[in-house]
């Protein structure tokens, strides 16, 4: 995502990228996409705006009085709407009394109301001048209604006072150019008619703070957002919305920050209620084609890219971004129908890589072809990192994804990575959610049977396993097997009851297909070893006791079960294995003739020489005793230079650290200053 700053100071963000030239839009379009607006609001140079002129041939007649009525509505509703010349609830109607040619009703732009809670009362014949008896002319055209103004908006009868009400305004007489009266506080109707000026109303002067507020609010918004601190600029943009919940700039301003904080799925709410308040509203249709984009419906944002261009074609950069995302969404869905799981991976990747970053679908269909490739941590990776967008969001998206609702979908794909990974309570509530989504869809329903009858045959293989019953344990995880073939855990639970029954071959072949669904199955290798050391395959069972070591390097019965496999295998070729012991230290060379006499025995030996305070040697031997545990069977010596120069010098060693491995009496291999994994490397090739 790109941020910029436009003319007028307003920061704004591309959410496709570089390649969306916003100038490209102005055929149609003139303004910028993806920016808080700058100007809500018409520049109100007075807390009224003047009414609108009457045509020249128009006569006006006295009249005691007009009608008029205000409709209550908010007034950041009309005032975002009076650039135009429609009519919109809010307005303030005015109409006088003119020459029967002219039957017109004028349309003032609503720019006061009343916010006190008391009564409003007109002094309806009272004239401008201090008694009560003379008579105001005829307003002139420009006025505001004469009359009584109800709370509710409505035009009362005149003289009528509305009941229990605790206090009284009164318009005054006030000017003919703002009407007959001011208004005034407490009942008592002001004498303007010795001043000649309209005092400021408290209504109007209400409305006009409040216009000038949200101007500030906004402005603030938009100073946060240009410079990129995109969580104070939605603190702002949220009150805002509060002062003007139905405008539609107000709520494309706090998609934008929504947007920048990473909540997508609340910028599409936003953007979809500003073109509600405004179908015309191009900057948020950009907006909502570019979100749809990132998340992979295609066909909403190819809707929304021809809205926000008056049915023109859009941005050439962004027509093409959305066909690259189409065409290898339709080869993934290709690449799945025929099972084809390397390929629909390989289009998944290309789509989210194409612009569709931001789709939990894709991540899932990433999963989904993952988990059939047996690269199951890799799927639970995918489906961890994916983008985390509002459930009730997902909720409402009714778009369909390989024959399934998205939100459905992407459970369904969830509910059986957890399966695999033996996850079955978490994986039943997932297919439940997925069937309250999608209740008519097959495939949804297949698999949340699946799901029930694996996680039931797992439950009650459990319970037999307890209990000893190992051979109805086993047929209760094969009844599993038969709904989920590629269930590793299931082939390792059922392993483990034919280990039980010393059935050590059919164990074995069950460890090696949970294996080959998940190679890095720990459990399943540590019962393959055991399987393989009562079958006596000596080299196969040091194999996977060799990787439990690695994995689990600080587990003591691995390294002692290790440790007993190589014993047997060195037996087993007749090697000479009297000098093996599990568990010791490394041995401290103290003479030539010690020296002599522990490379002479059979096996394998490895001689360190080091100093006390050289730094290398220092940060090397916690290693060195740790080989010296992970391989018993090999025999690790230490010299210390400084204490014994007579045996460096006799081997030469000028250089520390430096090892020597011999085998059977003679030295194999010579290293001086090797790193960690070069010294483990060999240790482990010449001790097997």
């Amino acid at each position: 995502m790109s941020h910029s700053i436009d003319s007028n100071g307003n920061a704004h963000d591309s959410l496709l990228g570089s390649e969306l030239d916003p100038d490209r839009f102005r055929s149609s379009l003139s303004l910028e996409v993806d920016k808080p607006d700058s100007k809500l609001f018409p520049n109100l140079g007075s807390p009224i705006s003047p009414l609108l002129p009457r045509p020249s041939n128009t006569n006006t007649s006295s009249s005691s009085s007009s009608s008029g009525s205000f409709t209550g509505k908010p007034l950041c509703n009309a005032a975002a709407a009076a650039a135009g010349n429609r009519s919109h609830s809010g307005e303030l109607s005015a109409s006088a009394e003119s020459s029967p040619n002219a039957a017109d009703t004028q349309k003032v732009r609503p720019l006061h109301r009343r916010t006190g809670s008391g009564s409003m009362i007109y002094s309806g014949s009272s004239g401008g001048g201090g008694g009560g008896n003379s008579t105001a002319s005829s307003p002139v055209s420009n006025v505001l209604p004469a009359g009584n103004i109800c709370p509710s908006g409505r035009i009362g009868k005149v003289g009528m006072m509305p009941r229990n009400s605790p206090r009284s305004d009164v318009l005054g007489s006030g000017t003919g150019n703002y009407g007959h009266g001011s208004i005034m506080r407490g009942g008592v109707a002001s004498d303007s008619g010795n001043s000649g000026k309209m005092p400021v109303a408290v209504g109007v002067r209400n409305v006009a703070m409040s216009v000038n507020n949200l101007q500030e609010v906004t402005k603030a918004g938009n100073e946060h957002y240009k410079k990129g601190k995109y969580v104070e600029a939605l603190r702002f943009y949220d009150r805002a919305v509060t002062m003007c919940p139905e405008n539609a700039s107000c709520r494309s301003n706090r998609a934008a920050a929504l947007i920048g904080v990473g909540r997508l799925g609340e910028a599409v709410k936003e953007c979809e209620e500003a073109v509600r308040l405004d179908p015309t509203n191009g900057r948020a249709h950009h907006k909502l084609a570019s979100l749809n984009l990132r998340l992979g419906l295609v066909e909403n944002a190819r809707r929304h890219f021809f809205l926000a261009g008056s049915g023109q074609l859009p941005d050439p950069a962004a027509w093409q971004k959305l066909q690259e995302v189409e065409r290898h969404l339709a080869r993934c869905a290709d690449a799945r129908r025929i099972g084809d799981w390397k390929g629909a991976l390989r289009e998944a990747d290309a789509t989210i890589a194409s612009g569709a970053d931001s789709s939990p679908m894709l991540h899932a269909s990433k999963a989904e072809a993952l988990l059939r490739l047996h690269k199951l941590d890799e799927a639970d990776s995918s489906l961890s990192f994916a983008p985390r967008l509002e459930s009730s969001f997902l909720s409402s998206l009714s778009t369909k994804f390989f024959g399934m609702l998205s939100n459905s979908y992407v459970y369904i794909v969830q509910a059986r990575v957890d399966m695999a990974l033996g996850r079955f309570e978490r994986a039943v509530a997932a297919a439940e959610k997925a069937r309250q989504l999608d209740p008519g869809n097959m495939e949804v329903a297949m698999v949340v049977n699946n799901v029930r009858l694996v996680a039931t045959a797992r439950a009650q293989g459990n319970e037999f396993f307890k209990s000893g019953r190992f051979a109805e344990a086993c047929i209760a995880y094969g009844e599993g097997l038969k709904y989920d073939p590629l269930n590793p855990v299931l082939n390792c639970n059922r392993a483990a009851c034919q280990s039980k029954l010393g059935q050590w071959e059919k164990s074995v072949e069950d460890c090696n297909e949970a294996l080959r669904i998940q190679p890095s199955y720990m459990k399943a290798l540590l019962r393959r070893a055991a399987s393989n050391f009562k079958l006596e395959r000596w080299a196969e069972c040091v194999q996977d006791y060799e990787v439990l070591r690695k994995e689990l390097p600080g587990d003591t019965e691995v390294s002692e079960a290790l440790f007993h496999a190589q014993l047997a295998l060195k037996t087993s070729r007749g090697e000479e294995v009297a000098n093996m012991k599990f568990g010791g230290e490394v041995e401290n060379v103290t003479s030539l003739e010690q020296l002599e006499a522990a490379i002479s025995l059979p096996g394998v030996s490895i001689v360190y020489f080091m100093a006390t305070f050289n730094p290398q040697c220092t940060q090397i031997t916690p290693f060195v005793d740790a080989l010296c545990n992970q391989y018993p069977s090999a025999n690790f010596l230490k010299v210390n230079i400084n204490q014994t120069p007579i045996v460096a010098k006799s081997e030469n060693v000028r250089i520390v650290p430096t090892f020597k491995i011999y085998k059977n009496r003679m030295k194999v291999k010579e290293m001086i200053c090797p790193n960690q994994q070069v010294l483990e490397y060999s240790v482990r090739h010449y001790s097997l």
